[in-house]
């Protein structure tokens, strides 16, 4: 199970129902995912990393994630 939450920088970010600890890629920080609010809960990676990218464009209004191949060179 996929635990889906938010950082206090507002990056969200997901962790294995069983780490205790989660570190942000944005702002460094060490959480500890016990304490965090739960925004959703998955066994399928696939869902909670698109469900991660919805929340990701509401709140950078559309970040624009897309694959590598799909890049223009």
């Amino acid at each position: 199970m996929y635990l889906v939450f938010r950082c206090d920088c507002g990056r969200v970010l997901y962790a294995h129902e069983g780490n205790k600890t989660r570190k942000c890629s944005k702002c460094n920080k060490t959480l500890k995912v016990s304490n965090r609010r739960i925004l959703a809960k998955s066994d399928n990676i696939d869902e909670v990393r698109l469900y991660i990218q919805k929340l990701q464009n509401e709140i950078y209004h559309n970040t624009g994630f897309i694959k590598a191949s799909e890049l223009k060179k």
